[in-house]
C-alpha cells in the first residue's frame, strides 16, 4: 500500500477526499481544523495511504525528534482496516523523523476491538477531542418523528422553553456575537470544570467555519437578553455540536434545549443524517454524580439515552523507547508547561 504527500491540486480539494474516507468524513480531520491548528503552531502533513485521505498534525521535539496527530482519524471504522494502515504508515512516518503518532479512528469500542488494539502493539493513551465517548442522534426521520422519539425529558423541556416566551436566531459570527458566545462559553466552562481557549481561538474558529458554508451560529434569548448559545457544524451527512453554553442563573428552563432543537431542524436542512453532540461522561460513569461531566451528559441524554463509546486514542510506537519515553513522562511534562505558559491545551 503507497503512501505518500498529496499534491496541491489535492490539498485545494482536500475536503472531498476527507468525505470520501469509509467513516464518512470526519470535521475534526477536514481542511478548515488543519487551517485553525496552524495557529497553534502545528505543521499540517496532508498523506494518502492508499487512497484513504489523512490530515496530520506535526510538532517537532527540539532533539527527540517529531510527534505526528491524527484527530479523530485515520478514517477507518474497523480494526481490520486499522490493522492494513499500521505498516506503511509507520514505515513512512519513520523515514519523515517521526518517533510516534497519535491516533483517535471512530472504531466502535467493544471487548473484540479493544483487544484487538491492544494485539496490535498499540499503545491506549489519553484522548484529545472530547467526543471518544458521546451521544449521537439519528435525524433520517422526519422533524416530527425525531421529537416524538426524543426521551420524555427532552420533549418537555423544549415545549417549555417555547411556552415561557423562549426564542431562537441563527446568527453570524461578528465580532461582537463572537464574543457573546465566548463569554457565555467561559461562564459555563468555569462552573463545569472545563478548560477553554482564548477568546480569538474562537472568533477565529466560528468565523472560518461560517466563510467555508460548514458553521452556524446559534442564540436563545428571553425578553431580550441572550441566555444560551451554540455552534454547529455540518460536514457532509455529520453534524457535530461543537459548543454550547448558557447563563448560569437558570431563569429560562429548557433554554439550550430548545436551542439544540433549532440545531437539529438546520442540519436537518443541510441533509445532515447523523448528529453528533460532542461529549459525554462514559458508559460506565454516565449516572455518577460526582462525574466533573455529569450535568452534560443529563443535558445530551436527553436527547437519546445511549452513549456511543469509540476505542479512544492510541500512540503507533514508530520507534518504541522514544514512543514509550514520550508516552509516560515527556508529553506530560510538555503539556504541562504549555499550559502554564500559554494557558491554553498543548494540542
Amino acid at each position: 500500500m503507497t503512501t505518500r504527500f498529496a499534491t496541491q491540486d489535492e490539498i485545494n480539494n482536500w475536503n472531498d477526499y476527507i468525505l470520501a474516507n469509509p467513516d464518512g468524513g470526519n470535521v475534526f480531520q477536514g481542511a478548515e481544523f488543519a487551517d485553525q491548528k496552524k495557529l497553534a503552531s502545528w505543521t499540517i502533513r496532508y498523506v494518502f495511504i492508499g487512497k484513504l485521505a489523512v490530515t496530520i498534525l506535526e510538532k517537532n521535539i527540539t532533539l527527540y525528534g517529531k510527534v505526528w496527530y491524527i484527530p479523530k482519524g485515520p478514517g477507518v471504522t474497523t480494526t481490520a482496516s486499522l490493522e492494513k494502515l499500521l505498516a506503511p504508515l509507520s514505515q513512512f512516518a519513520k523515514k519523515q523523523g517521526v518517533f510516534t503518532i497519535k491516533i483517535e479512528p471512530e472504531i466502535l469500542r467493544d471487548k473484540k476491538s479493544l483487544s484487538k488494539m491492544t494485539s496490535l502493539r498499540l499503545t491506549k493513551t489519553r484522548p484529545i477531542q472530547p467526543n471518544f465517548s458521546t451521544v449521537v442522534l439519528d435525524i433520517h426521520a422526519s422533524l416530527d418523528t425525531i421529537m416524538t422519539n426524543l426521551p420524555q425529558k427532552g420533549r418537555y423541556a423544549i415545549k417549555r422553553a417555547e411556552r415561557d416566551g423562549v426564542t431562537t436566531r441563527l446568527v453570524p459570527a461578528t465580532d461582537e456575537n463572537c464574543l457573546v458566545m465566548f463569554e457565555l462559553l467561559r461562564d459555563t466552562a468555569r462552573d463545569a470544570g472545563f478548560g477553554i481557549r482564548s477568546a480569538d481561538y474562537y472568533k477565529n474558529y466560528y468565523q472560518r467555519y461560517e466563510k467555508a458554508g460548514i458553521g452556524q451560529l446559534f442564540f436563545a434569548e428571553l425578553d431580550g437578553e441572550v441566555v444560551a448559545g451554540a455552534y454547529a457544524l455540518a460536514f457532509g451527512h455529520k453534524g457535530t455540536y461543537k459548543d454550547g453554553a448558557s447563563i448560569r442563573k437558570r431563569t429560562a428552563y429548557g433554554a439550550s434545549h430548545l436551542l439544540q432543537w433549532r440545531v437539529i431542524e438546520w442540519m436537518k436542512s443541510r441533509k445532515v443524517t447523523i448528529h453528533d453532540l460532542c461529549g459525554a461522561p462514559p458508559v460506565a460513569s454516565i449516572k455518577d454524580t460526582s462525574h466533573p461531566h455529569y450535568g452534560i451528559g443529563v443535558f445530551k441524554t436527553s436527547f437519546n439515552k445511549e452513549v456511543t463509546e469509540y476505542v479512544g486514542a492510541y500512540e503507533i510506537p514508530v520507534k518504541p523507547l522514544k514512543s514509550k519515553f514520550w508516552t509516560r513522562f515527556l508529553e506530560k511534562l510538555i503539556r504541562r508547561v504549555y499550559y502554564k505558559v500559554r494557558h491554553e491545551s498543548y494540542y
